[in-house]
């Protein structure tokens, strides 16, 4: 059965302490894919609000997000070391070593986000075979813009501008939108 099942998601609320410990597992994982490959590394998750960052949903919208960084790889001939997921309650996450300039990658990842129709519900991280994170701000964009007003994410995140079912129906009017059209 395909890991990335939406039947097979957790589907349960996640507690600080285990976003946290999901957090550092990530950053730890990421160290040793550096160590073992000392390239660049892409590292896929999914802005996902709420307590359940894990549920059909977010599945979805996650094999679409794997699906098109990986056709992405593919297209511009990347030379892939390793490729995985891993299906979490926290929610799923995606690592890619790519043989490849850090800026060339977080570029193409960039334009992906910006140009796919939910690309802007993807996180893709960028980091370089020393491990720096390439940001938004590195490369001259704007911080990413609230699903519902266009402020900035982070400052209607911090004042809980809107509702977390509000972010979730367009989580879903965004899927629904892109799967309409592939």
């Amino acid at each position: 059965m395909n890991t990335l099942s939406p039947a097979l998601a957790a589907n349960r609320p996640i507690s600080l302490p285990e976003l946290l410990t999901s957090r550092e597992s990530r950053q730890s994982r990421q160290q040793a894919w550096l160590a073992r490959h000392q390239v660049t590394l892409i590292s896929l998750t999914l802005v996902a609000p709420g307590a359940v960052k894990d549920n059909p949903l977010t599945r979805k919208l996650f094999a679409l997000a794997w699906q098109a960084i990986t056709s992405l790889s593919q297209q511009q001939c990347w030379p892939v070391l390793q490729q995985e997921i891993f299906p979490l309650p926290t929610g799923c996450e995606g690592l890619i070593a790519v043989d490849l300039p850090a800026e060339q990658v977080k570029d193409a990842a960039l334009l992906l986000e910006l140009k796919h129709p939910q690309g802007r519900l993807w996180d893709i991280d960028v980091l370089d075979a020393s491990g720096q994170i390439l940001s938004r701000r590195d490369v001259g964009l704007a911080p990413r813009r609230c699903l519902l007003c266009h402020r900035p994410a982070n400052v209607c995140a911090r004042a809980q501008t809107h509702s977390i079912d509000q972010l979730l129906v367009q989580m879903e009017l965004m899927l629904n939108a892109t799967t309409a059209t592939h």
